[in-house]
């Protein structure tokens, strides 16, 4: 059914579609509105968005309320007009028809019908159609006529209150690609931020804008560039390190080849009239029952920003209006309400004084009167009265506190630049618009505190377990870098303190622009480093000012009653720290700082441990005329150089040498102590003359003097004598150890003794030397049980094949056959080795001929 009244007819032609259902719940008419809103507003068609939005408003809640069902919302655009329509499954509704008595359609007072009366008194043309499961209702608005070429217009206004812009007007355009890097750079934009094209292009955009930034959440450039359109303020960072406040407007397009990107349109934040969009006041549904204006829409409009710096922007920018001022500004008290912190600013340089503090109390060259409103006629005649509009050229100020439950939460400010301009009534006006958004700002802080907490508190989690999770110095000092920049600060250094009587020292710089590391450290080189101080917290190093510039502050790294270092963050100098960024910063330092220490203590540990292990090692092994020795040696354990086998050739006296390779039980330090004893009593004992057998007897002695320190040893001992005839006498002892195996020229492998009872157990042995000649080309190789017990599941290499892999070795020399076992060894396994392993290789070369 087609409404009654149709005026002349146009031709529709779809051009564009968009539709959505929505779930039969309440919230669902909020999202059709949204759905139709952002629909038309992204088609051009912002003069019947709030038309249509009333309209669909109705429809769907008749659907999804009323009917109970799901709705169907589909949105057709043409050249003169859109035509939406709304379908739901409930088509055995009636059509509300006139009564005896009653008017067309529905009477206002009505819920039934009320969504039609709508669409005859707002649309063009409207209609009702069925079918067998649905029911369709839809309307047309058409756009309304206008001269050829005309958007929108604005009134006639004098040429005094015409926004101001420069001389010449620069419109910076810049493209951006799907993956939200910059694909195109015009020259406006090169003079406006001083990058060329060639260096822009290609990298993404959010290395250059400086959006809001909270740690723990998203930046938010990233989900502005996936909307269809966006406007709004943030800032880009100059090729001299400033930011400089824009307004934007975002579009994204797509190509001919349906890729999407978006064109960004920027200018100066202060000439922002040339992009900004008018603010369209809703038209109001005059069909429904009036309700009062609520005072904190009427100043902020609807719909208010959800967000914090949204909402205090938007407050700004209402009150420099409300006022016809220059410039305005808002601050918020600190919970302890000693500080206020800027936090929004139009007309000023924002940036320059984000997160700035001033005091609240009145003194000299403090923002007096901050408790109360109050009016400056003229600030030459108050030289720092309000310190945050001094080099501004702002001459009159009126500023009023924001309260709430009489507690001070903030103050609002507007200025102008000529003296004498405000007046008692504007301050009860700003007072006025001040005590309707308190609230509001109030509840918005506290939800953007909370967040903060949470996300402060998920990284504090994170840097701990970066921390932790190593124990190296140089490591340590990069992260506590990399956690730091860019979420907490622009650059960062750190100072070592190695001892107290000791400078600090500047250990590691780090700056979110990789190619400004380099002349940051030349800069800091230059200053004299910073003065270690024990008190917690952070404090401005003012010294930075002039060889770096921007804020600078500097934090003790204190670890166990000791100041070992410092932590320097810094901002360019228009940005400043914000108090919650600092206290973050501080739970770091503390973190990094036990960290930095517990991985000083272990390097210091490591050393000693290390050169304790090196001294239970053979200085070298000696040069034996008419022998190659080979000796190679792995200790179980990280960090472990010395384990429970040990090996040693030392001289005894011309013409002959001693050899060993033993093994304490178990590995470790405690057996390594053990390993320490046996090879320094050999030596003694040898050099005393006395025999391989009342040489381990008396070491059995000693170890069975050292009582629950004690420890089993297994040991091969032998002294070597080279002959004339280029063989070698050898006398070996073998207590307990696997057998030495001796390899000829042939290939034949044998044992080249027997086995005696082992040391550490008994206190009479009865031990006797075997005697034994090498010839030329012969080998011996002796080993510990690291290498025989080489197990793979239930697999063991053993006797057998050790004396296979060493039938191999004919003809290499004592080296070879040494790398050779322990390849051998390595590849029986997968996994690493878990017992120490020491291999000793002696070999008579072969003479040459001519020799």
């Amino acid at each position: 059914m087609a409404s009654d009244v149709q005026p002349h007819r146009r031709r529709f032609v779809i051009t564009a579609r968009a539709a959505a259902s929505f779930d039969p719940l309440g919230r669902s008419v909020a999202a059709a509105r949204a759905f139709v809103r952002d629909t038309l507003q992204g088609w051009g068609f912002a003069d019947i968005v709030d038309d249509a939005v009333v309209l669909t408003s109705e429809l769907v809640t008749n659907a999804v309320v009323h009917a109970g069902t799901r709705a169907e919302v589909l949105c057709l655009r043409a050249e003169d007009g859109v035509r939406v329509e709304v379908a739901d499954r409930y088509p055995e509704r009636e059509l509300p028809l006139r009564h005896p008595g009653e008017r067309p359609y529905a009477d206002p007072d009505r819920e039934s019908g009320r969504g039609l009366m709508l669409c005859a008194a707002l649309a063009t043309r409207w209609g009702v159609e069925y079918t067998a499961t649905h029911k369709h209702v839809w309307f047309r608005i058409d756009l309304p006529d206008r001269p050829v070429g005309t958007r929108s217009a604005g009134p006639v206004v004098p040429d005094q209150l015409l926004p101001l812009a420069d001389s010449r007007v620069r419109v910076a355009v810049l493209q951006v690609d799907a993956g939200d890097c910059v694909s195109a750079w015009n020259e406006d934009a090169e003079h406006v931020f001083g990058y060329a094209a060639e260096k822009v292009v290609g990298r993404p955009l959010a290395e250059l804008a400086a959006w809001p930034q909270t740690p723990g959440t998203g930046t938010g450039i990233a989900e502005a560039l996936r909307l269809s359109r966006w406007e709004g303020s943030y800032g880009i960072r100059g090729a001299d390190g400033r930011v400089i406040p824009v307004y934007a407007s975002h579009l994204r397009v797509r190509d001919a080849h349906g890729e999407p990107s978006i064109v960004c349109l920027l200018v100066h934040d202060d000439e922002r009239a040339l992009l900004q969009s008018p603010v369209r006041v809703p038209v109001s549904d005059q069909l429904s029952e009036p309700r009062p204006a609520d005072p904190f829409e009427v100043f902020i409009g609807s719909p208010a920003p959800d967000d914090l710096d949204g909402l205090l922007q938007r407050t700004v920018e209402r009150a420099r209006d409300m006022l016809e001022a220059d410039a305005a500004f808002l601050l918020l008290a600190t919970d302890d309400e000693t500080e206020l912190e800027v936090r929004a600013t139009t007309g000023l340089p924002s940036t320059r004084q984000r997160f700035a503090r001033v005091p609240v109390e009145a003194g000299t060259n403090r923002y007096g009167s901050a408790r109360m409103p109050a009016v400056h006629d003229d600030l030459a005649a108050v030289p720092g009265a309000v310190p945050l509009l001094e080099s501004t050229g702002m001459r009159s100020v009126v500023t009023v506190p924001l309260k709430v439950e009489g507690r001070l939460t903030g103050s609002l400010g507007v200025a102008a630049e000529v003296p004498g301009r405000y007046s008692n009534e504007e301050a009860l006006r700003l007072q006025f618009a001040a005590d309707r958004i308190a609230l509001a700002v109030e509840s918005a802080r506290l939800g953007e505190l909370e967040r903060l907490r949470r996300g402060s508190l998920s990284f504090l989690v994170e840097a701990s377990d970066l921390l932790a999770g190593t124990l190296d110095r140089d490591q340590t000092l990069a992260l506590m870098a990399q956690m730091t920049v860019p979420t907490l600060a622009t650059w960062c250094a750190v100072y070592t303190i190695a001892d107290q009587s000791s400078d600090p020292f500047l250990s590691y710089v780090l700056h979110e622009d990789e190619e400004r590391i380099d002349g940051l450290k030349e800069l800091l080189s230059r200053v004299s480093p910073p003065e270690p101080v024990r008190e917690a917290g952070a404090r401005p190093w003012h010294e930075t000012a002039l060889a770096v510039g921007g804020e600078t502050v500097i934090l003790p790294l204190l670890a166990r009653n000791r100041v070992i270092g410092l932590l320097t963050l810094g901002k360019p100098s228009e940005e400043h720290f914000r108090q919650e960024i600092l206290e973050l910063a501080e739970d770091l330092s503390r973190r990094a700082a036990l960290a930095l220490d517990n991985a000083r203590l272990y390097s210091e540990r490591t050393a000693i441990s290390r050169s304790l292990q090196r001294s239970l090692l053979p200085p070298g092994s000696p040069a034996i005329p008419g022998m190659e020795v080979e000796v190679i040696y792995r200790a179980a354990g990280e960090g472990n150089e010395v384990g429970g086998d040990f090996y040693d050739v030392f001289p005894i006296r011309d013409g002959a040498y001693g050899f060993a390779i033993g093994d304490v039980c178990g590995t470790g330090p405690e057996a390594a102590a053990v390993t320490g004893l046996a090879r320094h009593a050999l030596r003694l004992l040898a050099r005393e003359g006395l025999g391989g057998p009342a040489v381990l007897e008396r070491l059995n002695a000693a170890i069975l003097d050292e009582g629950a320190r004690s420890r089993f040893l297994t040991l091969l001992y032998g002294e070597l004598h080279p002959q004339p005839d280029g063989s070698a006498l050898m006398k070996v002892v073998c207590a307990g150890h696997p057998l030495p195996l001796r390899l000829r020229p042939n290939g034949e492998v044998v044992p080249a003794a027997d086995p005696q009872p082992l040391l550490g157990v008994i206190e009479d042995l009865d031990l006797y030397e075997q005697t034994v000649t090498l010839d030329a080309g012969d080998v011996l190789l002796c080993v510990t049980d690291g290498v025989t017990e080489r197990r793979e599941g239930t697999r063991m290499l053993g006797d057998d094949g050790l004396a296979e892999v060493l039938t191999t070795c004919t003809g290499l020399t004592a080296g070879a056959v040494a790398a050779r076992v322990l390849r051998a060894v390595e590849r029986f396994a997968a996994e690493p080795a878990s017992d120490d392993m020491a291999i000793l290789a002696l070999r008579v070369p072969q003479q040459r001929e001519g020799d």
